[in-house]
């Protein structure tokens, strides 16, 4: 058996969904949260020391002018190359809030009803920090935020480097608290440390941050629970054996837990898809984090495209690559994923590096039943109704009411007989 995505069963990968946060990281998060909640910002402050994630010298909390300022200091090409993705992104975000219209004067008995679209106030957004700095995850939050008309935006991240800073100024953040882990959420959500309290916090992160999100959850509204990250490229005979493999790469070295798999009809292409993934890995400078996961991932074997379309269903993974001979017929046919990528140059990398779609996305088939971040994460659909009851309708809740055994609501409409 090779070494890298080993033949596995389907029911061994689409039988990995996520049961949750785990309890370890939820009871350390529960702890952090209560000691922010408790201490306030002097607590926080001892939080960032203690895990190291504020620089010597930069403040707490950074303004727009200090985000400004490290715009200002990028090379001219840098701040150039930056603008253009946040560019690509804030026009799909765009095109995407005008599919989200009001309703406006539907008849209803005795009048009329509809609803409007509001952003929230205030959102915070999360971005991690790490082994590299992430200005793609700055990018991919607040700009939809700011399309979305939120009026105020927080982004955390701990020990941000320059290119961060620059990121959340071009993407039009309004306040950048210098913080990570469990603390950061919790500060964003309960307005310690110089934030406002936010009414939705998005934006992934490690086990830590998830667990906050879920504890915080229904204080404020998140976006996701999000858990280690997938691909699952389906293929056949027409893929080519060293893009796929360099495709899986590229999702293995996020994460030492990430899932890569690969389904696909053609035994001949996992065999060489497996050789290719040895050899990709060889000069490879992030493999000590790929490598593990590629061991961890999965090649499955099917007998045709339907049982493969069927597999991809069955995992509902956070990214789907299409490397078959007819992408478009086949991305039709399929229910469950939080992005497709369709063909051989739709590279899932170009959807985590700005080439308009979010990148934050459903992960542990949770796509079953949630999309992935966008400006629809930001909106609130709020209904109205403008009526004079005709003698039908209040006949009717009248009788609904009484079946229910709520005679207050009863008597509530009988007072607008006419």
């Amino acid at each position: 058996m090779s070494r890298y995505i080993p033949i596995r069963a389907l029911e061994d990968v689409a039988g990995r969904r996520r049961a949750g946060v785990d309890t370890e990281a939820a009871a350390i998060a529960a702890g952090i949260l209560a000691r922010i909640e408790t201490g306030g910002e002097s607590e926080l402050r001892s939080l960032v020391d203690e895990f190291g994630e504020r620089p010597d010298g930069m403040d707490l909390v950074l303004s727009p002018d200090d985000l400004a300022a490290g715009l200002a200091a990028l090379p001219t090409e840098d701040r150039a190359r930056l603008e253009r993705i946040a560019d690509r992104i804030r026009s799909f975000a765009e095109a995407q809030l005008t599919t989200i219209t009001e309703l406006d004067g539907v008849p209803v008995p005795g009048g009329l009803a509809g609803h409007t679209v509001a952003p929230v106030d205030r959102v915070g957004c999360y971005a991690p920090g790490g082994r590299y700095p992430l200005p793609s995850s700055v990018l991919m939050t607040a700009i939809p935020a700011d399309v979305a008309g939120v009026a105020e935006i927080w982004m955390a991240s701990p020990s941000p480097a320059p290119i961060t800073l620059a990121a959340a100024a071009v993407a039009g953040v309004d306040g950048f608290l210098v913080a990570g882990g469990a603390h950061a959420i919790g500060a964003l959500a309960l307005g310690i440390g110089g934030p406002p309290p936010c009414d939705v916090i998005v934006g992934p992160g490690n086990r830590y941050v998830t667990a906050a999100k879920q504890l915080l959850f229904g204080r404020v509204g998140i976006d996701m629970l999000a858990g280690p990250s997938e691909l699952v490229v389906l293929a056949d005979a027409t893929a080519e054996a060293a893009v796929v493999a360099a495709d899986l790469i590229a999702q293995a070295e996020h994460d030492s837990e990430a899932l890569p798999v690969l389904v696909t009809t053609d035994s001949g292409l996992a065999e060489r898809v497996q050789k290719q993934l040895a050899d990709q890995l060889a000069d490879l400078p992030t493999a000590a984090i790929a490598g593990p996961a590629l061991e961890g991932g999965a090649t499955i074997l099917v007998s045709d495209m339907a049982a493969g379309i069927a597999a991809c269903d069955a995992i509902a993974p956070e990214h789907l690559q299409l490397s078959v001979a007819d992408p478009d017929e086949v991305r039709h046919s399929l229910r469950h994923y939080g992005a497709v990528f369709v063909g051989a140059g739709a590279a899932e990398v170009f959807g985590d590096y700005g080439v308009g779609p979010n990148h934050v996305l459903p992960t542990g088939s949770t796509a079953r039943f949630s999309g992935g971040l966008s400006v629809l994460t930001f909106l609130r659909v709020r209904t109205w109704l403008d009526i004079e009851p005709s003698a039908e309708l209040l006949d009717d809740t009248v009788w609904l009411a009484r079946q229910e055994g709520l005679e207050g609501h009863a008597r509530a409409a009988e007072r607008r007989s006419v």
